[in-house]
């Protein structure tokens, strides 16, 4: 086993000409330095680029004639890891694809690239971010702002890897398929999340819904009729009802205690707003574990609740962030389910008008409708909910269109469920594999053995 791993100072991984490169300190960059984009200028690559592993992101750039004079040492190029330096995302890394902008780094960025007779560029990747940065934690930098250290402190961190570059590609070859397996679920389920917005959009704004005889109902000369309450046309027998007329019953959040204690014994997870569009599918659920008192179990969430945020938000993002809960959902826990008490569950009077009012609520949300019913308490935005559930107006549907609407997305949202589930098992898996694989404990065909048994098996998905 010891010759199938050698040390190395962090430094002879890398090329010797500018294998370790910071991103260019004080005046160097100056606001009116800066020009609109151009075929000649040369892109500022941004730490944004990085967290949000996006190269479109930022709009700051140089002209070539600045670049070629001064700032040519710091280009960005094809295949370069880029490292977060500074914030509380230190140690954050991204490599850049070959579509590219040429460009260059700013300050808090540092630039690698590898002596690639070494090191892998996928075990690096993987090595990095689960390893290396544990190792540099703690490392002093050279500001009291979370900082990465300077580069003579990174160049000399001792360092183990595997020997040989083919098996380090192997253990590449594995962590990244298990990541791609995960963004093919993601891939699907925007597609599905996109196709269920699609239908919403087609049915209950234009009102083309399938008549009697299965055609568009409003192009196909449905007879529409003016609501005096909604200011607009809608489909004759639809009505105006308040957002409450839809609730049967509301439920507070709990918070409970961190350890069971006294009559504290129900181990619950509690979702908090940060965790809400992870339970949509977009980002990580981190619901803290918690232990809630026995005769707070009418808390619980159940299959077709909704969450919604009703204290936080920001200046540019209102309050009334919302998710909510199928079976599928629930099977994603190991604990039951609560909302904190920074948010409220809902449940509604017909289980048939769930998507309904999921989709409306969002609607109203993107377009800012809510930043109009919120107040401060202590600093802390809050949303004005009975107020606004009580007072706003919506086009109330049909309970035959709304039914065909539930049977048609019902299973689109149980597909993505369950899609998000396999990314949870094979994340934790990845997580588990990688630190086995880096240090020798599991071969890379005793990681394939099990992934194969966590995999599930993918389904041809068909909505006619």
């Amino acid at each position: 086993m010891k010759d199938k791993f050698k040390e190395f100072l962090f430094e002879e991984i890398v090329l010797r000409d500018k294998g370790f490169l910071r991103g260019p300190f004080g005046g160097s960059l100056k606001k009116e330095i800066f020009i609109p984009k151009s075929d000649s200028a040369y892109k500022v690559y941004e730490q944004g680029v990085v967290l949000r592993k996006n190269i479109t992101i930022g709009d700051y750039y140089i002209e070539e004639e600045y670049f070629n004079k001064t700032m040519y040492r710091f280009e960005v190029c094809p295949g370069d890891f880029l490292v977060s330096c500074s914030g509380a995302n230190y140690g954050a890394i991204f490599q850049m694809p070959l579509n590219i902008e040429k460009g260059i780094i700013n300050q808090a960025l540092l630039r690698i690239r590898l002596n690639k007779t070494l090191i892998d560029d996928s075990y690096f990747n993987y090595f990095f971010s689960h390893h290396l940065v544990n190792q540099i934690i703690g490392k002093k930098g050279d500001s009291t702002i979370p900082n990465f250290p300077p580069v003579k402190v990174l160049k000399k961190l001792n360092i183990k890897i595997h020997s040989s570059v083919i098996e380090q590609k192997k253990i590449g070859e594995v962590l990244s398929n298990l990541d791609a397996k995960i963004k093919v679920n993601n891939k699907i389920n925007a597609e599905l999340e996109e196709i269920s917005k699609t239908i919403y959009e087609y049915w209950f704004v234009q009102f083309d819904f399938p008549d009697a005889n299965g055609k568009p109902y409003k192009v196909s000369g449905g007879k529409m009729v003016y609501n005096e309450k909604l200011k607009k046309e809608i489909p004759e027998g639809w009505q105006d009802k308040t957002i409450a007329d839809w609730i049967e019953k509301d439920k507070s959040g709990d918070w409970g205690k961190e350890s069971a204690q006294g009559n504290y014994t129900e181990q619950v997870s509690c979702i908090r707003g940060a965790d809400i569009n992870g339970l949509n599918g977009n980002g990580e659920v981190k619901a803290p574990e918690r232990f809630i008192l026995e005769k707070n179990r009418h808390k619980l969430l159940e299959n077709g609740d909704l969450i919604i945020e009703i204290s936080g938000g920001s200046p540019t993002q209102s309050t009334g962030r919302m998710a909510f809960i199928t079976q599928e959902t629930l099977e994603r826990f190991e604990n039951p389910l609560i909302c904190s008490n920074f948010c409220k569950a809902v449940t509604l009077k017909d289980e048939t008008y769930l998507y309904n009012f999921v989709y409306q609520w969002q609607r109203l949300y993107d377009a800012g409708v809510l930043f109009g019913w919120e107040g401060k308490t202590s600093g802390i935005k809050n949303l004005l909910f009975e107020s606004f559930v009580t007072n706003y107006k919506t086009v109330f549907p049909k309970k035959d269109i709304v039914e065909k609407f539930y049977q048609k997305i019902k299973p689109i949202h149980a597909k993505k469920q369950k899609n998000l589930r396999e990314n949870q098992k094979l994340a934790d898996l990845r997580d588990w594999l990688l630190p086995m694989l880096m240090n020798g404990q599991v071969t890379v065909k005793e990681a394939k053995e099990h992934i194969n048994q966590a995999a599930e098996p993918q389904e041809d998905y068909n909505l006619r």
